[in-house]
Protein backbone atom coordinates (compact mmCIF):
# COMPACT_ATOMS: atom_id res chain seq x y z
CA UNK A 1 0.00 0.00 0.00
CA UNK A 2 1.43 3.35 -1.06
CA UNK A 3 0.93 6.25 1.34
CA UNK A 4 2.09 9.66 0.19
CA UNK A 5 3.82 11.75 2.86
CA UNK A 6 3.82 15.00 0.89
CA UNK A 7 4.36 17.27 3.91
CA UNK A 8 7.65 15.59 4.79
CA UNK A 9 8.70 15.02 1.19
CA UNK A 10 8.30 18.73 0.49
CA UNK A 11 10.43 19.53 3.53
CA UNK A 12 13.17 17.30 2.17
CA UNK A 13 12.89 18.94 -1.24
CA UNK A 14 13.06 22.42 0.28
CA UNK A 15 16.22 21.44 2.19
CA UNK A 16 17.86 19.79 -0.81
CA UNK A 17 21.48 20.88 -1.43
CA UNK A 18 21.47 23.44 1.38
CA UNK A 19 24.82 22.32 2.73
CA UNK A 20 23.36 20.85 5.93
CA UNK A 21 22.91 17.26 7.05
CA UNK A 22 19.19 16.41 6.97
CA UNK A 23 18.40 14.42 10.12
CA UNK A 24 15.09 12.56 9.83
CA UNK A 25 13.91 11.57 13.32
CA UNK A 26 10.82 9.99 14.82
CA UNK A 27 9.41 7.01 16.66
CA UNK A 28 10.26 3.57 15.28
CA UNK A 29 7.97 2.26 12.53
CA UNK A 30 6.61 5.74 11.69
CA UNK A 31 7.85 5.63 8.08
CA UNK A 32 11.25 7.38 8.09
CA UNK A 33 12.95 4.80 5.88
CA UNK A 34 9.99 4.71 3.48
CA UNK A 35 10.11 8.49 3.24
CA UNK A 36 13.79 8.53 2.29
CA UNK A 37 14.31 5.27 0.43
CA UNK A 38 11.04 5.20 -1.51
CA UNK A 39 9.42 8.62 -1.75
CA UNK A 40 12.53 10.81 -1.80
CA UNK A 41 14.43 8.25 -3.89
CA UNK A 42 11.65 8.29 -6.50
CA UNK A 43 11.67 12.09 -6.47
CA UNK A 44 15.40 12.14 -7.18
CA UNK A 45 15.10 9.58 -10.00
CA UNK A 46 12.18 11.47 -11.52
CA UNK A 47 14.30 14.63 -11.45
CA UNK A 48 17.12 13.10 -13.47
CA UNK A 49 19.44 11.96 -10.68
CA UNK A 50 21.27 8.81 -11.81
CA UNK A 51 20.81 5.71 -9.63
CA UNK A 52 24.55 5.35 -9.08
CA UNK A 53 24.57 8.89 -7.65
CA UNK A 54 22.27 7.85 -4.79
CA UNK A 55 24.34 6.15 -2.09
CA UNK A 56 22.25 4.39 0.55
CA UNK A 57 22.76 1.97 3.42
CA UNK A 58 20.58 0.70 6.28
CA UNK A 59 22.82 0.44 9.34
CA UNK A 60 20.29 -1.70 11.21
CA UNK A 61 20.61 -4.41 8.53
CA UNK A 62 22.87 -7.30 9.58
CA UNK A 63 24.31 -7.39 6.07
CA UNK A 64 25.78 -3.94 6.73
CA UNK A 65 27.32 -4.75 10.10
CA UNK A 66 30.76 -3.90 8.75
CA UNK A 67 29.58 -0.34 8.13
CA UNK A 68 29.12 0.22 11.87
CA UNK A 69 32.89 0.77 11.97
CA UNK A 70 33.44 4.49 11.20
CA UNK A 71 36.35 3.97 8.80
CA UNK A 72 34.36 1.41 6.80
CA UNK A 73 31.31 3.65 6.50
CA UNK A 74 33.39 6.59 5.36
CA UNK A 75 35.23 4.42 2.83
CA UNK A 76 31.94 2.91 1.58
CA UNK A 77 30.60 6.36 0.68
CA UNK A 78 33.81 7.89 -0.67
CA UNK A 79 34.55 4.98 -3.00
CA UNK A 80 31.25 5.54 -4.80
CA UNK A 81 32.02 9.18 -5.60
CA UNK A 82 33.81 9.04 -8.95
CA UNK A 83 32.94 12.37 -10.59
CA UNK A 84 31.99 15.95 -9.74
CA UNK A 85 28.24 15.49 -10.21
CA UNK A 86 25.96 15.76 -7.16
CA UNK A 87 25.68 12.63 -4.98
CA UNK A 88 22.90 11.96 -2.46
CA UNK A 89 23.86 9.94 0.64
CA UNK A 90 21.01 8.25 2.55
CA UNK A 91 21.89 6.42 5.78
CA UNK A 92 19.26 4.66 7.93
CA UNK A 93 19.70 4.46 11.73
CA UNK A 94 23.04 6.24 11.54
CA UNK A 95 23.45 6.38 15.32
CA UNK A 96 24.34 2.68 15.25
CA UNK A 97 27.72 3.60 13.78
CA UNK A 98 30.27 4.53 16.43
CA UNK A 99 31.47 8.11 16.04
CA UNK A 100 28.91 8.71 13.28
CA UNK A 101 29.30 12.44 13.97
CA UNK A 102 32.92 12.34 12.84
CA UNK A 103 32.01 10.34 9.73
CA UNK A 104 29.26 12.76 8.72
CA UNK A 105 31.34 15.83 9.44
CA UNK A 106 34.09 14.37 7.26
CA UNK A 107 31.68 13.61 4.42
CA UNK A 108 30.24 17.10 4.70
CA UNK A 109 33.60 18.49 3.54
CA UNK A 110 33.09 16.84 0.15
CA UNK A 111 31.52 19.60 -1.96
CA UNK A 112 29.34 17.47 -4.24
CA UNK A 113 27.36 15.37 -1.73
CA UNK A 114 24.06 16.00 0.02
CA UNK A 115 23.51 13.95 3.20
CA UNK A 116 20.28 12.50 4.65
CA UNK A 117 20.21 10.32 7.77
CA UNK A 118 17.59 8.74 10.02
CA UNK A 119 17.64 8.00 13.73
CA UNK A 120 15.07 6.73 16.23
CA UNK A 121 16.60 8.14 19.39
CA UNK A 122 16.51 11.84 20.18
CA UNK A 123 19.63 11.50 22.32
CA UNK A 124 21.54 11.24 19.09
CA UNK A 125 19.84 14.44 18.01
CA UNK A 126 19.77 16.55 21.15
CA UNK A 127 23.28 15.86 22.42
CA UNK A 128 25.50 14.66 19.60
CA UNK A 129 24.01 16.72 16.79
CA UNK A 130 23.94 19.96 18.73
CA UNK A 131 27.40 19.63 20.24
CA UNK A 132 29.23 17.90 17.39
CA UNK A 133 27.63 19.30 14.26
CA UNK A 134 27.53 22.89 15.53
CA UNK A 135 24.79 24.11 13.24
CA UNK A 136 25.64 21.84 10.31
CA UNK A 137 22.57 19.63 10.72
CA UNK A 138 18.81 20.23 10.66
CA UNK A 139 16.07 18.01 12.04
CA UNK A 140 13.06 16.88 10.05
CA UNK A 141 10.76 15.25 12.59
CA UNK A 142 8.42 12.57 11.22
CA UNK A 143 5.27 11.52 13.06
CA UNK A 144 3.02 8.49 12.44
CA UNK A 145 0.29 9.03 9.88
CA UNK A 146 -1.89 12.05 10.47
CA UNK A 147 -5.64 11.56 10.18
CA UNK A 148 -5.41 13.29 6.77
CA UNK A 149 -2.77 10.80 5.59
CA UNK A 150 -4.66 7.89 7.14
CA UNK A 151 -7.88 8.83 5.34
CA UNK A 152 -6.03 8.99 2.00
CA UNK A 153 -5.88 5.17 2.08
CA UNK A 154 -8.87 4.32 4.29
CA UNK A 155 -11.85 2.97 2.35
CA UNK A 156 -14.68 3.96 4.71
CA UNK A 157 -16.27 7.29 5.62
CA UNK A 158 -14.55 9.85 7.82
CA UNK A 159 -16.49 8.97 11.00
CA UNK A 160 -15.63 5.27 10.74
CA UNK A 161 -12.10 6.33 9.88
CA UNK A 162 -11.96 8.47 13.01
CA UNK A 163 -12.92 5.53 15.22
CA UNK A 164 -10.32 3.35 13.52
CA UNK A 165 -7.65 6.05 13.79
CA UNK A 166 -8.10 6.83 17.47
CA UNK A 167 -8.17 3.12 18.27
CA UNK A 168 -5.23 1.81 16.29
CA UNK A 169 -3.23 4.96 15.61
CA UNK A 170 -1.17 5.89 12.59
CA UNK A 171 1.76 3.50 12.28
CA UNK A 172 1.78 2.87 8.49
CA UNK A 173 1.96 -0.93 8.72
CA UNK A 174 -1.05 -0.99 11.07
CA UNK A 175 -3.03 1.08 8.57
CA UNK A 176 -2.40 -1.61 5.94
CA UNK A 177 -3.79 -4.44 8.09
CA UNK A 178 -7.36 -5.55 7.52
CA UNK A 179 -8.51 -7.00 10.85
CA UNK A 180 -8.81 -5.81 14.44
CA UNK A 181 -7.05 -8.94 15.68
CA UNK A 182 -3.96 -8.36 13.54
CA UNK A 183 -3.75 -4.70 14.48
CA UNK A 184 -4.04 -5.33 18.21
CA UNK A 185 -1.56 -8.21 18.10
CA UNK A 186 0.98 -6.19 16.13
CA UNK A 187 0.75 -3.15 18.41
CA UNK A 188 1.11 -5.22 21.58
CA UNK A 189 4.06 -7.11 20.12
CA UNK A 190 5.77 -3.89 19.07
CA UNK A 191 5.23 -2.10 22.38
CA UNK A 192 6.73 -5.00 24.29
CA UNK A 193 9.57 -6.14 22.07
CA UNK A 194 10.55 -2.92 20.33
CA UNK A 195 9.54 0.27 22.11
CA UNK A 196 9.94 -0.82 25.74
CA UNK A 197 13.02 -2.92 25.00
CA UNK A 198 14.63 0.05 23.22
CA UNK A 199 14.19 2.27 26.25
CA UNK A 200 15.32 -0.43 28.70
CA UNK A 201 18.45 -1.39 26.77
CA UNK A 202 19.44 2.16 25.85
CA UNK A 203 19.23 3.39 29.43
CA UNK A 204 20.27 0.24 31.31
CA UNK A 205 17.01 0.07 33.25
CA UNK A 206 17.02 -2.77 35.77
CA UNK A 207 13.30 -2.92 36.53
CA UNK A 208 11.31 -2.70 33.31
CA UNK A 209 8.04 -3.46 35.14
CA UNK A 210 8.24 -0.03 36.80
CA UNK A 211 8.70 1.60 33.41
CA UNK A 212 5.72 -0.26 31.93
CA UNK A 213 3.57 0.65 34.95
CA UNK A 214 4.48 4.31 34.47
CA UNK A 215 3.48 4.17 30.79
CA UNK A 216 0.18 2.57 31.78
CA UNK A 217 -0.52 5.35 34.28
CA UNK A 218 0.23 8.04 31.70
CA UNK A 219 -1.85 6.13 29.14
CA UNK A 220 -4.83 6.25 31.47
CA UNK A 221 -4.39 9.97 32.12
CA UNK A 222 -3.43 11.59 28.83
CA UNK A 223 -3.91 15.33 28.95
CA UNK A 224 -4.00 15.45 32.76
CA UNK A 225 -1.75 17.78 34.71
CA UNK A 226 0.91 15.82 36.55
CA UNK A 227 4.52 15.78 37.70
CA UNK A 228 7.02 13.17 38.96
CA UNK A 229 6.00 13.70 42.60
CA UNK A 230 2.33 13.17 41.82
CA UNK A 231 3.14 10.07 39.76
CA UNK A 232 5.25 8.73 42.63
CA UNK A 233 2.27 9.18 44.96
CA UNK A 234 0.05 7.36 42.47
CA UNK A 235 2.38 4.37 42.48
CA UNK A 236 2.28 4.29 46.26
CA UNK A 237 -1.50 4.64 46.60
CA UNK A 238 -2.58 2.29 43.81
CA UNK A 239 0.06 -0.43 43.91
CA UNK A 240 1.87 0.06 47.20
CA UNK A 241 5.09 0.53 45.24
CA UNK A 242 7.63 3.12 46.32
CA UNK A 243 9.41 4.77 43.38
CA UNK A 244 11.46 7.89 43.94
CA UNK A 245 10.23 10.92 41.98
CA UNK A 246 13.75 11.39 40.58
CA UNK A 247 13.58 7.91 39.07
CA UNK A 248 10.20 8.72 37.54
CA UNK A 249 11.61 11.96 36.16
CA UNK A 250 14.37 9.95 34.47
CA UNK A 251 11.85 7.47 33.05
CA UNK A 252 9.77 10.30 31.61
CA UNK A 253 12.86 11.75 29.97
CA UNK A 254 13.73 8.36 28.45
CA UNK A 255 10.21 8.00 27.02
CA UNK A 256 10.42 11.46 25.49
CA UNK A 257 13.82 10.68 24.02
CA UNK A 258 12.37 7.57 22.38
CA UNK A 259 9.54 9.74 20.92
CA UNK A 260 6.89 7.65 22.70
CA UNK A 261 5.45 10.60 24.65
CA UNK A 262 5.70 14.38 24.43
CA UNK A 263 5.57 16.87 27.26
CA UNK A 264 3.46 20.02 27.03
CA UNK A 265 4.57 22.73 29.43
CA UNK A 266 2.27 25.32 30.99
CA UNK A 267 2.59 28.92 29.88
CA UNK A 268 1.24 31.96 31.73
CA UNK A 269 -0.40 33.87 28.88
CA UNK A 270 -0.63 37.21 30.69
CA UNK A 271 2.59 36.90 32.65
CA UNK A 272 4.41 35.65 29.54
CA UNK A 273 6.41 33.02 31.41
CA UNK A 274 6.59 29.26 31.78
CA UNK A 275 5.41 27.43 34.88
CA UNK A 276 7.78 24.57 35.65
CA UNK A 277 5.25 22.09 36.97
CA UNK A 278 2.84 20.34 36.56
CA UNK A 279 2.87 19.39 32.86
CA UNK A 280 0.75 17.36 30.46
CA UNK A 281 1.86 14.31 28.48
CA UNK A 282 0.56 13.13 25.13
CA UNK A 283 1.31 10.03 23.08
CA UNK A 284 2.93 10.25 19.67
CA UNK A 285 0.74 7.35 18.53
CA UNK A 286 -2.64 6.49 20.02
CA UNK A 287 -2.53 2.88 18.87
CA UNK A 288 0.64 2.39 20.88
CA UNK A 289 -0.96 4.16 23.84
CA UNK A 290 -4.05 1.95 23.64
CA UNK A 291 -1.93 -1.21 23.48
CA UNK A 292 -0.50 -0.44 26.93
CA UNK A 293 -3.97 -0.47 28.47
CA UNK A 294 -5.32 -3.39 26.42
CA UNK A 295 -7.54 -1.12 24.31
CA UNK A 296 -9.96 -0.81 27.22
CA UNK A 297 -10.13 2.97 27.78
CA UNK A 298 -11.78 5.04 25.13
CA UNK A 299 -12.49 8.46 26.65
CA UNK A 300 -12.87 10.38 23.41
CA UNK A 301 -12.59 13.82 25.04
CA UNK A 302 -8.95 13.33 26.05
CA UNK A 303 -8.15 11.31 22.94
CA UNK A 304 -9.33 14.18 20.74
CA UNK A 305 -7.10 16.53 22.72
CA UNK A 306 -4.15 14.19 22.06
CA UNK A 307 -4.92 14.13 18.33
CA UNK A 308 -5.05 17.95 18.17
CA UNK A 309 -1.77 18.32 20.08
CA UNK A 310 0.14 15.92 17.81
CA UNK A 311 -1.40 17.46 14.68
CA UNK A 312 -0.21 20.91 15.76
CA UNK A 313 3.27 19.54 16.39
CA UNK A 314 3.25 17.80 13.02
CA UNK A 315 2.39 21.10 11.33
CA UNK A 316 5.47 22.65 12.86
CA UNK A 317 4.00 24.54 15.83
CA UNK A 318 5.56 24.81 19.25
CA UNK A 319 2.70 23.91 21.60
CA UNK A 320 2.15 24.82 25.25
CA UNK A 321 -0.77 24.58 27.66
CA UNK A 322 -2.08 28.09 28.32
CA UNK A 323 -2.84 29.43 31.80
CA UNK A 324 -4.69 32.67 32.52
CA UNK A 325 -4.60 34.06 36.04
CA UNK A 326 -7.56 36.26 36.94
CA UNK A 327 -8.20 38.62 39.81
CA UNK A 328 -11.91 39.27 40.23
CA UNK A 329 -13.84 41.37 42.71
CA UNK A 330 -17.02 39.91 44.17
CA UNK A 331 -18.95 41.40 47.09
CA UNK A 332 -16.03 43.69 47.99
CA UNK A 333 -13.62 40.77 48.09
CA UNK A 334 -11.01 39.80 45.55
CA UNK A 335 -10.86 36.21 44.35
CA UNK A 336 -8.16 34.59 42.27
CA UNK A 337 -8.90 32.09 39.55
CA UNK A 338 -6.99 30.20 36.91
CA UNK A 339 -8.44 29.48 33.49
CA UNK A 340 -6.88 27.05 31.06
CA UNK A 341 -6.45 27.38 27.32
CA UNK A 342 -5.85 23.87 26.02
CA UNK A 343 -3.13 24.89 23.57
CA UNK A 344 -1.04 27.93 22.76
CA UNK A 345 0.49 27.17 19.36
CA UNK A 346 3.40 29.24 18.08
CA UNK A 347 5.13 29.26 14.71
CA UNK A 348 7.44 32.19 14.09
CA UNK A 349 5.50 35.37 14.77
CA UNK A 350 2.18 33.56 14.45
CA UNK A 351 0.31 32.49 17.58
CA UNK A 352 -3.01 30.64 17.87
CA UNK A 353 -5.04 29.91 21.01
CA UNK A 354 -6.99 26.65 20.75
CA UNK A 355 -9.68 25.02 22.86
CA UNK A 356 -10.54 21.34 22.41
CA UNK A 357 -14.24 20.93 23.19
CA UNK A 358 -15.70 17.53 22.40
CA UNK A 359 -19.21 18.95 22.36
CA UNK A 360 -20.92 22.29 23.06
CA UNK A 361 -24.62 21.37 23.28
CA UNK A 362 -25.73 24.34 25.41
CA UNK A 363 -25.15 28.07 25.68
CA UNK A 364 -23.61 27.49 29.09
CA UNK A 365 -21.03 25.10 27.61
CA UNK A 366 -20.27 27.53 24.80
CA UNK A 367 -19.64 30.34 27.28
CA UNK A 368 -17.45 28.03 29.36
CA UNK A 369 -15.20 27.28 26.39
CA UNK A 370 -15.15 30.87 25.14
CA UNK A 371 -14.41 32.47 28.50
CA UNK A 372 -10.63 31.81 28.63
CA UNK A 373 -10.25 33.01 25.06
CA UNK A 374 -12.18 36.22 25.77
CA UNK A 375 -9.84 36.98 28.68
CA UNK A 376 -6.87 37.16 26.28
CA UNK A 377 -6.39 40.74 25.16
CA UNK A 378 -4.08 40.29 22.18
CA UNK A 379 -5.25 40.02 18.57
CA UNK A 380 -3.98 36.54 17.74
CA UNK A 381 -6.38 33.95 16.34
CA UNK A 382 -8.64 32.11 18.80
CA UNK A 383 -10.15 28.75 17.83
CA UNK A 384 -12.49 26.17 19.36
CA UNK A 385 -12.39 22.68 17.82
CA UNK A 386 -15.38 20.40 18.39
CA UNK A 387 -16.18 16.80 17.44
CA UNK A 388 -19.63 17.72 16.05
CA UNK A 389 -20.23 18.08 12.32
CA UNK A 390 -20.65 21.85 12.14
CA UNK A 391 -20.06 24.61 9.66
CA UNK A 392 -17.11 26.84 10.45
CA UNK A 393 -18.29 29.98 12.27
CA UNK A 394 -16.78 33.18 13.64
CA UNK A 395 -18.28 35.21 16.49
CA UNK A 396 -18.32 38.99 16.78
CA UNK A 397 -15.41 38.62 19.20
CA UNK A 398 -13.43 36.81 16.51
CA UNK A 399 -13.59 33.30 18.01
CA UNK A 400 -13.61 30.63 15.29
CA UNK A 401 -15.38 27.32 15.86
CA UNK A 402 -14.69 24.40 13.54
CA UNK A 403 -15.19 20.65 13.39
CA UNK A 404 -12.32 18.31 14.22
CA UNK A 405 -12.74 16.89 10.72
CA UNK A 406 -12.36 20.29 9.06
CA UNK A 407 -9.31 20.97 11.23
CA UNK A 408 -7.62 17.66 10.39
CA UNK A 409 -8.60 17.20 6.75
CA UNK A 410 -7.86 20.77 5.64
CA UNK A 411 -4.13 21.32 6.03
CA UNK A 412 -4.68 25.09 5.83
CA UNK A 413 -7.55 25.11 8.36
CA UNK A 414 -5.71 27.46 10.75
CA UNK A 415 -4.49 29.83 8.06
CA UNK A 416 -7.72 31.65 7.24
Amino acid sequence: MRINRDYYLNRLIEAQNDGLIKIVTGIRRCGKSYLLNTLFYEYLINNNVAEDHIISAALDDSDNEHLLIPQNLSKFVKEKIIDKEKYYVILDEVQKCKNFEGVLNGLLRIPNIDIYVTGSNSKFLSSDIVTEFRGRGEEIRVYPLSYYEFMSVYEGDKLDGWVEYITYGGLPLVASMNSDERKMAYLKEQQKNVYVNDVVERNNIKNDSELVSLIEIISSNIGSLTNPKKLSDTFQSTAGISIDHKTISSYLKYLEEAFIIEKAERYDVKGKKYISTPNKYYFTDLGLRNSFINFRQHEETHIMENVIYIELKRRGYNVDVGLIKLKEKKENEFTYKQLEVDFVANKGNNKIYIQSAFSMPTEEKIKQEERPLLKISDSFKKVIIVKDYIKRTRTEDGIITMSIFDFLLDQDSLNY
